[in-house]
């Protein structure tokens, strides 16, 4: 299993725009409510709680984090904890509202990243490793917890590799001032 900086570093190669890192604060976010949603259906009650493929994803992925890093496995963690706890309660509204909300978000979800994709320039992650698609959730943290000063250490090994993030002038690069 490659580790988180080994995990972040190949995720952060395909986002050095500030443009496109914007973006998936947003689009990742509604991507991981949506998945929650739309697998929180059918569920079984087991104890009074709704077992269902939602719960077994949070908890698979959790598992996977805390692997790769306690710190930001339990940040994660508390993260799809609240997702799930946002998801069956959707999947408790009626078909047409839990359908549409899991559908909306996926797909307003999706036009954020490749929108910031067209900034960035480059494909998203995942169209070359599959993996990219757990990692992006935990990009947006790490992006969270550099900017407010936390795991340098982390960042200064992504950096080391990647380089810093950049805003890139779409159409504009030749033009000189």
């Amino acid at each position: 299993m490659k580790t988180l900086v080994e995990q972040l570093t190949n995720y952060a190669a395909y986002h050095r725009d500030r443009r496109n890192i914007a973006t998936h604060f947003i689009g990742i976010p509604m991507i991981v409510l949506a998945i929650g949603c739309l697998t929180a259906r059918p569920s079984i009650d087991v104890a009074g709680v709704p077992l269902s493929l939602s719960l077994l994803l949070v908890l698979g992925t959790s598992i996977y984090y805390l692997l790769l890093d306690l710190r930001f496995g339990a940040v994660m963690t508390a993260l799809l904890a609240a997702t799930w706890w946002f998801s069956i309660g959707v999947a408790a509204q009626p078909t047409s509202v839990w359908l549409s909300t899991g559908v909306g978000l996926f797909v307003i979800g999706w036009i954020f990243q490749f929108v910031g994709h067209y900034y960035e320039g480059r494909k998203p992650a995942f169209v070359d490793d599959l993996v990219g698609l757990f990692i992006g959730p935990l990009f947006v943290v790490a992006e969270v917890a550099f900017a407010m000063g936390l795991r340098p250490e982390v960042l200064r090994a992504i950096e080391a590799t990647v380089g810093p993030t950049h805003l890139r002038q779409v159409g504009l690069d030749s033009i000189e001032h």
